[in-house]
Parts: structure tokens; C-alpha cells; sequence
């Protein structure tokens, strides 16, 4: 076994050392901290809303016989959805077609007396006066039944009026009625919502201030939204506004969504989050001094968006214009 001299020994060992110090260096970089502005956001609980809500209601009043919806069910606009029967319809136009009959016998037996008369004062045997009282009896005969045809039109359209049909295209969300029960004209048979959704917010009123129309909203799962329209009313110290987004899916109307909603600014210090390293619970920052580099313990915040790349807040051990030292 040989040995090298004791000389030699350490000058290796020192240029060893040498380039362990400085070659992270070599690789490392530096970045001055100044103050960034973040958008400081408020969580809220979103409702799912639609734009429109109508009832289907029953211009009819009789005992519905027909029902084909339920809560849940997906309907276009003019589909039939229930029908409505009055008895009482039946019975009336029964009666109708009978007076149209007798009306029109009436008007047969006034145009034959009609057509008599006039022959009889063609021939001189009958009088002017006889032929205009004829005539008269015949437009009275014809418009009874003119007027009988109506009736029976309007039991018709009456008896059309019984069929329900959905007022928009969207979802029944409620079906109050059952088949057999006996409705009144103008009773609500079925609500239909539609027309897309959208989200009502209610925020505290000292937030109203500070919310802007167009300004980009976090939502949950289903991604971003857009603060479309900010009421000006303030209900019970609550700010009411109304989110836009693209596809909320076939969330059930009602339904609550957490809502991170825009609501000001602020100035805070932030680094690169691969800057920061955690040793035993501990997260510290490398910095660059007179003296060189030197480590300190700091207390970190949430994430900040920085322009290269994700970042992490600084709420404590860092001030404006330190140089961190990027691994």
C-alpha cells in the first residue's frame, strides 16, 4: 500500500472542496423580490338558477285525465304534457248540434216560403210588403245557424284548450298535480324551467364596491365564470350578482357551488417556489448578502401566480429588494 504525501493530500482535498462550493453556485441563479399585486379573492356558495321559470297551466278547468310528465323530465317547447276534460263540454255541443239542426230547418222552410212569395208577386197575386217580411225571416233563420256554428266552434276550441303543453324547452321541476284531480282555469299543472343557467351570488355589502361586471370567477369543478350583472339593490346586508358560465353541465337547479369571486388587490412579496427548501418543518430562503450567502427561516403563504411560473407568498422573514438565490 503506498501513501501519498501529506502535502499533496490536502491540496486535493481543498481543490475537492472548492468544487463542491462552486459549482451549485455556477448553476445557481438570483432574483431580486419586489412587490407584486394579487388578485384577492371571497369564497361564496353559488346557487344554480334558471334564466326562466314558467308554469304549464291548464286554460281549461275540468278533471285532468292525462298527465306524461314528472320532476326531472326534459320537455320542448309546445309538447303536450297533460289533458284536461270537462264532461260538461260533451253536453253542451250535444245541444248545439241539435239547435244548429232546428236552425237550418228553419232556414229551409223560410227559403221556400221566400221563393213562394216572391212567384206569387211575380204573378201580382202577393204584396211588396209580404216578400220584405219573408225575406227578413230567412237572415234571421240564416244567421241563428251562423250563430249556433260559432257556439259550437267555440266548445271545439274550448275542448283544443284542454291539452297542456310545456310553455318553453328545459326540465320540469315540479308536477304538483296528479292524474284524476280536478283543476281550475289558470292552476299551475306542471313548472318548467329553461333557457340556460347561470349562478346568483350573495356577498357582503362591503364587497359591492369593490365588484366589477366582466371580472373572471372561479368555480369549483366547473371551471371559470363571468361576473355578468351586479344588482343594485343590498337585501339583509348581502350585495346580489349573477355568474355566466359556459356549461354548468346537468347540475339540478337549486344546487350550491363554491364561487372564488374577484373582490379587490393587494401588494405582496413573493419568490419562486422552488426557492423555497423545508427542513424539518422549517421552510428558509437563501439569500445573497455583503457577507455572501446566508439562509433565514420564513413563514410562506398560498400561491401566487408569478410570470415565470407558480409562486409562493412570503408572509414573514423576506423584505423588498433581498436577493434570493435560485437553486
Amino acid at each position: 500500500m503506498h501513501f501519498l504525501p501529506t502535502t499533496l493530500c490536502v491540496r486535493r482535498l481543498t481543490l475537492l472542496a472548492g468544487l463542491l462550493v462552486l459549482a451549485p453556485a455556477a448553476r445557481a441563479g438570483e432574483v431580486e423580490i419586489r412587490p407584486v399585486e394579487v388578485v384577492e379573492t371571497k369564497a361564496v356558495y353559488g346557487r344554480v338558477e334558471t334564466r326562466t321559470v314558467v308554469p304549464a297551466r291548464a286554460r281549461l278547468g275540468g278533471t285532468l285525465v292525462e298527465l306524461t310528465v314528472t320532476e326531472g323530465d326534459a320537455v320542448s317547447e309546445g309538447q303536450p304534457i297533460a289533458r284536461v276534460v270537462d264532461d260538461k263540454l260533451a253536453l253542451q255541443l250535444n245541444a248545439l248540434e241539435a239547435k244548429i239542426r232546428a236552425a237550418k230547418s228553419e232556414t229551409a222552410n223560410a227559403q221556400a216560403e221566400f221563393e213562394r212569395t216572391r212567384s206569387l208577386i211575380e204573378r201580382g197575386v202577393s204584396t211588396q210588403q209580404r216578400l220584405d217580411q219573408v225575406r227578413t225571416q230567412l237572415e234571421v233563420a240564416r244567421n241563428q245557424v251562423a250563430a249556433a256554428e260559432a257556439e259550437r266552434s267555440v266548445l271545439l276550441q274550448q275542448g283544443i284548450e284542454g291539452t297542456v303543453t310545456a310553455p318553453l324547452s328545459g326540465r320540469v321541476v315540479k308536477a304538483p298535480i296528479t292524474r284524476g284531480s280536478v283543476v281550475m282555469p289558470g292552476e299551475q299543472i306542471a313548472l318548467v324551467a329553461g333557457g340556460g343557467y347561470f349562478l346568483r351570488l350573495a356577498l357582503p355589502e362591503r364587497h359591492a364596491q369593490s365588484l366589477k361586471v366582466g371580472a373572471e370567477v372561479q368555480i369549483g369543478e366547473a371551471g371559470t365564470g363571468r361576473l355578468a350583472k351586479v344588482f343594485p339593490q343590498i337585501e339583509n346586508g348581502r350585495v346580489i350578482a349573477d355568474v355566466e358560465v359556459a356549461d354548468l353541465g346537468t347540475y339540478f337547479v337549486g344546487a350550491r357551488l363554491l364561487v372564488h369571486v374577484p373582490v379587490g388587490t393587494r401588494r405582496v412579496l413573493a419568490v419562486p417556489r422552488a426557492a423555497v427548501e423545508t427542513r424539518s418543518g422549517v421552510d428558509t430562503l437563501r439569500l445573497t448578502g455583503a457577507t455572501g450567502p446566508h439562509e433565514v427561516a420564513v413563514v410562506t403563504g398560498g400561491a401566487v401566480p408569478l410570470p415565470g411560473g407558480p409562486g409562493v407568498e412570503i408572509l414573514s422573514g423576506l423584505r423588498a429588494g433581498d436577493r434570493v438565490v435560485l437553486p
